[in-house]
């Protein structure tokens, strides 16, 4: 059973952990989507570079988030820096890869008709390619902020000063105190959940052009 007594006199400190949990969530996801775009742009543009940063980020993915973690307290102690390194680079794995592809989405055409209407490289990027980019941008900013909402988590083994609202399903399960557990895990799935309805609608506002889902035209096939 839930013990709500307990809940009411932690609401404090469970505001405080939610904005924790935030804040760590929105550096990663900056820092990550920053890295991600500028190397994208160059990845789009030149193959080896996006033969290598493509087979990083899936080396990246590879290696389990909390072995990561512990792997970086040697050389960086238990510190922000500590979290936030493995938390940027799982964003790179899906921020690389969609930037690249929405970069890439551009036809020829397209391309070859903004070329002929005088359009320089950054202008073509910034005019024709970013706007055309933008849905599968957002799609993978969605899935990198629900990912990382849940990986904060993790950085609860980090220490109470790192540990978002990961600090009580840990303290929770160490305590086999079933109260803290729900405490820390549902505010989490909320957060994914309301994150994951944000992008929905901020994509629908970025692509107006795009017809929702349930209206896509049949096939005839």
């Amino acid at each position: 059973m839930i013990d709500w007594g307990w809940v009411a006199d932690h609401l404090d400190h469970v505001a405080f952990r939610t904005l924790q949990h935030l804040y760590l969530a929105a550096i990663a996801l900056a820092i990550g989507f920053a890295v991600s775009f500028a190397f994208g742009v160059i990845a789009a543009r030149w193959r080896p570079v996006n033969v290598v940063s493509t087979a990083i980020a899936g080396l990246v993915f590879t290696i389990p988030s909390l072995a990561l973690f512990a792997a970086l307290v040697p050389v960086t102690g238990l510190s922000i820096l500590t979290a936030e390194v493995p938390l940027v680079l799982y964003t790179l794995v899906i921020l690389l890869r969609n930037v690249v592809a929405g970069l890439q989405a551009a036809p020829p055409d397209v391309r070859e008709a903004a070329d002929g209407m005088g359009f320089r490289a950054a202008g073509r990027l910034w005019r024709v390619e970013l706007p055309l980019a933008v849905p599968l941008i957002i799609a993978g900013l969605r899935v990198a902020t629900v990912s990382t909402i849940g990986l904060v988590t993790i950085t609860a083994t980090l220490g109470d000063a790192l540990g978002g609202l990961g600090f009580f399903i840990y303290e929770g399960m160490n305590r086999f105190f079933l109260t803290e557990i729900l405490v820390g895990a549902v505010p989490t799935i909320l957060l994914s959940l309301v994150a994951d309805r944000a992008f929905v609608w901020l994509q629908g506002r970025a692509t107006p052009w795009a017809p929702p889902r349930g209206l896509q035209p049949e096939s005839n096939a």
